[in-house]
């Protein structure tokens, strides 16, 4: 059975005259990973929305509380994803915003996609992680030093996926695989992937995303 968000919130929140959706709040001038202040900050109609739309997908999860780690990093309306019925390895806080993503494209995009064009039930998805406080990687960003959307709890980095049959589908290995059906399953998640999050880089983008697909929810349209 999903969590259940208490009733009582529930009726308190959609009757109160909180608006809006979830918004940053301006870090204090602390370098990156300095110790966690806690955010006072009231759940925006964005995020209880979001809690509800989880518990009625029988999705299990815990709600996080707000923090702020410096340097602009920040965990705010985040949820760590207990159980929708796929294991996912890695996973730490994400935004409730892309952990119901996520789980939609699992569910929906990646799962068809192993048994439709593999073959085989999908069983686990590896990923690489969500939460990370830090910059950019690669190109002008980095340079620049702008925070990653990984700091923001707002990405998420799957590194393969694992078939009932036993095989590992990795994007480092099988990008480019000269298996047809592995690069027809691996094309439909990535085409999947586009039509779901806000950017979507694959090895196809860089050299830093050689061995994953990096999604997330941020602000810029790219799918790569």
């Amino acid at each position: 059975m999903a969590r259940r968000v208490p009733a009582l919130l529930l009726a308190l929140t959609l009757a109160s005259c909180i608006s809006g959706s979830d918004h940053r709040v301006p870090a204090p001038q602390r370098p990156m990973n300095s110790p966690a202040i806690a955010l006072d900050l009231p759940p925006s109609r964005e995020t209880l929305a979001c809690y509800a739309e989880l518990t009625r997908d029988d999705v299990r999860f815990n709600m996080l509380p707000d923090r702020d780690y410096g340097g602009g990093c920040q965990q705010v309306g985040a949820v760590q994803l207990v159980d929708f019925g796929m294991p996912v390895t890695n996973l730490k806080g994400m935004r409730c915003g892309l952990a119901r993503t996520f789980v939609a494209w699992i569910r929906n995009g990646v799962a068809p996609a192993a048994q439709e064009l593999l073959g085989s039930e999908l069983v686990k998805v590896e990923s690489f992680g969500t939460y990370a406080c830090r910059a950019v990687i690669g190109g002008a960003a980095e340079r620049a030093g702008k925070v990653s959307e990984h700091a923001l709890a707002n990405a998420v980095d799957v590194a393969a996926f694992v078939l009932r049959d036993g095989r590992r589908i990795s994007i480092e290995r099988d990008w480019r695989s000269p298996d047809p059906g592995v690069r027809a399953f691996l094309d439909a998640v990535h085409r999947s992937a586009c039509r779901r999050f806000v950017t979507v880089l694959s090895p196809d983008y860089n050299a830093a995303h050689y061995n994953h697909l990096h999604l997330d929810m941020g602000r810029g349209s790219l799918c790569r």
